[in-house]
């Protein structure tokens, strides 16, 4: 005969999202004398001192997660459980009465266990919770563009799934329509990038027992072949150079922390006063490879630099307003301020086209130095002195970084194709 299960699964309630109420974990335990499901007390916990839902949440899903744990070990609320902690404490559970040899752990009745642990909870609070379980563990720029994808994401759905209430109705299909939602109106890479972000908020849930597993891990990524800066020629370079040292002096000098110190712009944007040592001719910033990076400045670029003794260290190297001085602006706000000044300065008035830009100038110093560094030596020695200015990681992702834009280029082979 089938057995009766002897508890129900823990559930979190929420009142509604209405933080005025008490939320709390409730769960119904068989009762021995009756034979039939007893509703338990609620447990508070102390989450209700909190005073926003992701918090309350994050509370009491642990609870509730510990709960459901003790339940399934056998804790039983209409019994003395004071024997079954000390064994558990002690770690003799497993411990047989005389020799101390293990016993054969005893199988789980999943007649007798409700293995429906995940929780009726609005689906845009849970994953407002995934994305605070990953805040600590990301950058800032990251956390960025996991929550515009994400309201991106719950805008969408609430527009074409109005049904969809909570995390549990979010399932395989609603996810694989938004991904090509997003598909048909920008590309494969966007896509791809939505697909990693909600993925990883997804595996917080799951890590943290709000849902059973994540799904999205089983999406395919779709292949994407990605977008290249080009490099500019040496007489497109020399005009550029000329045209804004009258008109712009100071996107002149980011630009030149690209091409002669092999900054990203990014990286130049990231700069302070204070990271700059002109005294030993040395710079120090956030790589994308590095906490903190440490290069050169060479003399090509350190004739170039105002006197920054009397500027604030602390103030930011480069602004609208010229260099050195407070800048409140977001770092990818602070990047997309420098690309959009450079497509107004430059790129208009020459008629560039979209596969040039501000990282084309770091392909291009790079290409010249390497194919500089190659003449006097082996391909080899000239990567590993590259490597150390460029600051790559390996020689494997320089070597990459090279093919990519074309650097390396063979001798002419015409003798060997001779007929």
């Amino acid at each position: 005969m089938q057995k009766k299960k002897n508890f129900s699964s823990p559930k979190i309630y929420i009142a509604n999202g209405n933080l005025n109420k008490r939320w709390h974990v409730h769960y119904s335990y068989r009762n021995p004398d009756t034979g039939k499901l007893q509703r338990m007390n609620n447990i508070y916990g102390g989450a209700n001192r909190y005073t926003t839902k992701e918090d309350r949440l994050a509370i009491l899903n642990v609870y509730r997660s510990k709960l459901l744990s003790l339940l399934k070990e056998g804790f039983n609320p209409f019994e003395d459980n004071t024997k079954r902690y000390q064994e558990r404490e002690d770690g003799k559970s497993n411990k047989g009465p005389v020799n101390g040899n293990k016993t054969p752990k005893k199988p789980v009745d999943p007649e007798t266990v409700d293995e429906s642990i995940t929780v009726a909870m609005p689906y845009d609070e849970a994953f407002k919770i995934g994305l605070k379980y990953k805040e600590k563990l990301i950058s800032d720029t990251t956390r960025r563009s996991y929550e515009n994808r994400l309201k991106n994401f719950l805008l969408w759905v609430e527009k074409n799934h109005p049904e969809v209430k909570t995390i549990t109705d979010i399932d395989k299909k609603i996810v694989i329509d938004f991904l090509n939602h997003i598909l048909d109106k920008t590309s494969p890479r966007n896509r791809n990038n939505y697909r990693t972000d909600l993925s990883s908020i997804m595996q917080g849930l799951e890590d943290n027992d709000i849902i059973q597993s994540n799904f999205i891990k089983k999406i395919p990524v779709l292949k994407s072949v990605p977008q290249r800066n080009r490099t500019y020629s040496r007489e497109e370079q020399r005009t550029i150079f000329e045209h804004l040292e009258k008109t712009d002096e100071t996107l002149l000098l980011f630009i030149k922390f690209i091409s002669y110190n092999f900054l990203r712009p990014i990286e130049a944007c990231r700069l302070r006063v204070g990271d700059l040592d002109i005294k030993n001719k040395r710079i120090q910033f956030k790589a994308k490879n590095s906490p903190l990076k440490t290069k050169i400045i060479p003399d090509i670029l350190l004739r170039d630099l105002p006197d920054l003794s009397k500027m604030n260290k602390e103030h930011s190297f480069f602004t609208p307003d010229g260099i050195g001085g407070v800048w409140d602006a977001e770092l990818s706000n602070k990047r997309d301020y420098f690309s959009k000044r450079f497509k107004r300065v430059v790129k208009d008035p020459f008629n560039l086209g979209a596969d040039y830009g501000l990282y084309s100038f770091r392909h291009t110093y790079i290409t010249k130095l390497y194919r500089e560094l190659v003449k006097g030596s082996s391909p080899f020695e000239a990567k590993s002195k590259l490597m150390q200015i460029t600051g790559h990681s390996s020689m494997k992702a320089l070597e990459k970084y090279l093919r990519d834009i074309d650097a390396e280029f063979p001798d002419d082979y015409s003798e060997l194709i001779k007929s």
